[in-house]
């Protein structure tokens, strides 16, 4: 019976956390559900992850459903909503949907990154409809730092979804689109059951800035500096890139770009055509040959990134680029939070050699590309839904969204993290079910979850070292040479300037001399009871224990 069927929402990342959002919506009976997935994005590991590329949602919920996934959605081309989907396709196989430029953007990673095989893309942009099993879905133009950002009108027999996906409302962008006010304000005439909304500001009063005031502003700094300027942002924003590549035209000045993600970015943003107007940027090795009051410099690095271009000026290991004395980069970015430390280092390093440094501290420079609270108070406006979902938030934004959403007027504002499935008809929004949710890692070519990368254990790598200990017994299980012992990440001496090696390597022979010559043939004794010494010893001299692996072999 068609009263049996219901429409559930499902994040399996992206709430309770900034980055790596994914989130399912199902329609039918519990059993019989049909899905689809809006975004699969990545979040980057910190100092506490060693080794590890990428963090990317846990998918397993799906290997029981896959046949019922029906496609995938993708609303932007920001790496924490798309940047999974070359990972993680292949074992979820089923049409994916895009616009041109996330389209784009994706070949261009995927060549990047040399990963095989083509992914089934169906364009989808503003305006268009797709008919997707039980859902049919509408894209809604949203303005965001990124191109063709989208939000998603879903209709089931149940009731209809706005999933916002990342928006703000800017009236005069450097790129567009606007938010279209008035297809939400017809969306919410139609009705709307739920909205499922970006809660990334929602602790900041107001309306966020227009990216107008960022170009004046950075159109002032230009024109003002006296030597060279250089201007770090996210590569992805294909707006502000063009709003500093006019700023530098109006005075006077060539472009240079450093980066290789920057320069992808562009080359698909000039394919699609979103580049027209803008004067073709200069070659990296012509800089040299243009006067320093005649330059701009758009380059990565924003994060602290150590390999990016930001970086590399910073250590002054460019080949063909370099800033001086008086010269003038500006941080046209806000600050990832877990990337503060690296940032700084930069900066400093910038103005060691004393170049000037210019943040959103002491300039308009940057703008979010996510709504304050009077703009989700807009949205509320607009759409008139019944419930409200925040998502794309810390559990701070989370609740914070939830209480604005509440003092808006709008009685119902389920509680919802990853991984708690949330029945939104029919009757009253509930969480019925929890998946299985979490995290899992890239690192090389590889993918798998905490314990089958070995991160646990590189992490303990990273705080105490590793010992080795080769010991070999003849027959009578006396040693037929001495032992070999190799300390990695040890201190090398202890604090009296003793070799740590010497003393662990003693320790060694005093744990197979303390057992009697008969009792060493359970060798996997004798191995454990070597490990303790060693580690035991280390730990008395260092207040630390290594990691220690022993090999005890008999001849």
């Amino acid at each position: 019976m068609a009263d049996q069927d219901e429409l559930v929402f499902l994040p399996l990342g992206g709430v309770g956390e900034i980055g790596m959002n994914l989130a399912l919506y199902g329609f039918g009976w519990p059993k019989q559900r049909k899905w689809i997935m809006v975004d699969c994005g990545v979040t980057f590991p910190g100092p506490d992850l060693p080794g590890v590329d990428l963090v990317l949602p846990d998918v397993s919920f799906l290997a029981h459903e896959r046949k019922n996934l029906l496609g995938i959605i993708i609303t932007h081309a920001h790496e924490d909503h798309y940047g999974a989907l070359n990972d993680l396709w292949p074992g979820l196989a089923v049409p994916i949907y895009a616009s041109p430029f996330t389209a784009g953007m994706l070949e261009a990673k995927r060549n990047y990154e040399g990963t095989r095989g083509e992914l089934p893309i169906t364009i989808f942009k503003q305006g268009d409809r797709i008919n997707v099993g039980p859902f049919e879905i509408e894209a809604i133009g949203v303005n965001h730092s990124i191109p063709e950002p989208m939000a998603l009108h879903i209709r089931t027999p149940l009731g209809a979804v706005v999933h916002t996906g990342d928006w703000k409302i800017d009236l005069e962008p450097s790129l567009g689109p606007l938010t279209d006010e008035d297809r939400l304000r017809a969306i919410g005439e139609e009705g709307v059951l739920a909205l499922v909304c970006d809660s990334t500001n929602a602790m900041r009063d107001g309306v966020s800035p227009s990216e107008r005031e960022v170009s004046d502003s950075l159109t002032e700094i230009i024109r003002n500096a006296e030597g060279r300027v250089g201007i770090t942002t996210f590569s992805s924003n294909v707006g502000r890139i063009r709003s500093i590549a006019r700023a530098a035209e109006a005075a006077d000045r060539e472009v240079l770009l450093l980066g290789s993600s920057m320069k992808r970015v562009v080359a698909v943003a000039r394919d699609i055509g979103l580049m027209e107007g803008i004067k073709p940027f200069i070659d990296e090795d012509e800089f040299g040959y243009i006067p320093r009051d005649k330059v701009v410099v758009i380059l990565t690095g924003s994060q602290g990134e150590p390999r990016a271009a930001l970086a590399k000026i910073a250590r002054d290991e460019m080949r063909n680029v370099a800033f001086s004395a008086g010269d003038t980069i500006v941080f046209s970015s806000r600050a990832i939070p877990g990337n503060e430390k690296a940032i700084n280092d930069i900066k400093n390093g910038l103005i060691e050699q004393g170049i000037l440094i210019v943040t959103d501290s002491e300039a308009l420079v940057h703008v979010s590309g996510h709504p304050r609270r009077n703009e989700l108070q807009q949205m509320y406006g607009w759409l008139k839904p019944e419930i409200v979902v925040p998502v794309h938030g810390e559990a701070a934004h989370l609740t914070a969204h939830g209480e604005l959403a509440r003092q808006s007027g709008i009685a119902k504002v389920p509680r919802v993290r990853n991984g708690d499935m949330l029945k939104l008809a029919p009757g009253e929004p509930d969480v019925v079910d929890e998946a299985p949710h979490g995290r899992i890692f890239k690192d090389g070519n590889l993918i798998g979850d905490f314990d089958e990368m070995g991160i646990g254990e590189r992490r303990k790598l990273s705080f105490a070292g590793h010992v080795s200990v080769s010991v070999v017994l003849n027959e009578r299980y006396d040693f037929v040479a001495d032992p070999d012992l190799v300390a990695i990440g040890l201190p090398e001496f202890d604090d009296e300037g003793e070799d740590m090696e010497d003393t662990l390597y003693d320790a060694v022979l005093g744990a197979v001399e303390s057992i009697p010559r008969g009792k060493r043939k359970d060798l996997a004794m004798l191995q454990e009871a070597v490990r303790r010494a060693v580690r035991s010893t280390a730990n008395q001299i260092w207040g630390k224990k290594p990691l220690v692996t022993v090999f005890v072999t008999k001849v």
